[in-house]
């Protein structure tokens, strides 16, 4: 995402968990779900990073 999640941790990253006509995504730096819109993803998102380079989120 182009703005980092207001979290302590500051994190751009953030796991895809649902699709559908909206995106519900983990943010990687403190784990809060964050549901929002195709559309509006689609105008915020900033690249792609393939899985095996990120450390998945797990609580």
């Amino acid at each position: 995402m182009k703005k980092p999640h207001p979290c302590i941790h500051k994190s751009h990253r953030f796991q895809v968990v649902m699709l559908g006509a909206d995106l519900k995504l983990q943010c990687q730096g403190c784990g809060n779900i964050v549901l929002i819109s195709r559309i509006k993803f689609n105008q915020k998102f900033k690249k792609h990073i393939a899985s095996h380079e990120t450390i998945i989120f797990t609580k």
